[in-house]
């Protein structure tokens, strides 16, 4: 009997981490360049402004979509929460990072189920960072593992 082989990641199913990066690239092009990133543009810059995203978001990408952990290597923690604390995002905002990346998605030409759980997971996400609701989510706390876990 053969052994069993293990799981490829989602990343690794989409093309590893050169697409990734050409997707976070393309993405945050569209960010720069699309009227629906305006209000996303000026959250970054209230930030480190969008080169900083780009780097902080493939490598927290990388992680989440099962290959190395360069976030969590170069920050401690894979928290997406904790990282947008101190960003107020509403629901238009996570619409419209969610399209953007639907968006890019779209121009990488990246299709397929595993590319449907990638979306999934985002929204999932996105949502989950909204803040200017209140009690929205009522308290539950969704957390990247149990995220992550659902993708396999």
């Amino acid at each position: 009997m053969e052994p069993v082989a293990a799981k490829e990641t989602l990343l690794a199913q989409i093309g590893g981490e050169t697409t990734l990066r050409g997707l976070v690239d393309c993405f945050y092009d569209l960010i720069e360049t699309d009227p629906r990133g305006e209000a996303l543009l000026r959250l970054h810059f209230r930030g480190h402004g969008v080169n900083h995203a780009r780097e902080e978001q493939f490598n927290f990408l990388c992680g989440f979509l099962g290959g190395r952990r360069h976030y969590l290597e170069k920050h401690g923690h894979m928290d997406v929460r904790l990282m947008h604390a101190h960003v107020p995002i509403s629901a238009g905002d996570a619409e419209d990072w969610l399209a953007l990346m639907d968006r890019a998605i779209t121009e990488m030409r990246l299709s397929g189920p595993q590319v449907d759980k990638m979306r999934l997971a985002f929204r999932r996400v996105a949502l989950t960072l909204v803040n200017d609701l209140g009690e929205w989510g009522g308290g539950k706390r969704l957390t990247i593992r149990r995220i992550v876990n659902s993708l396999y």
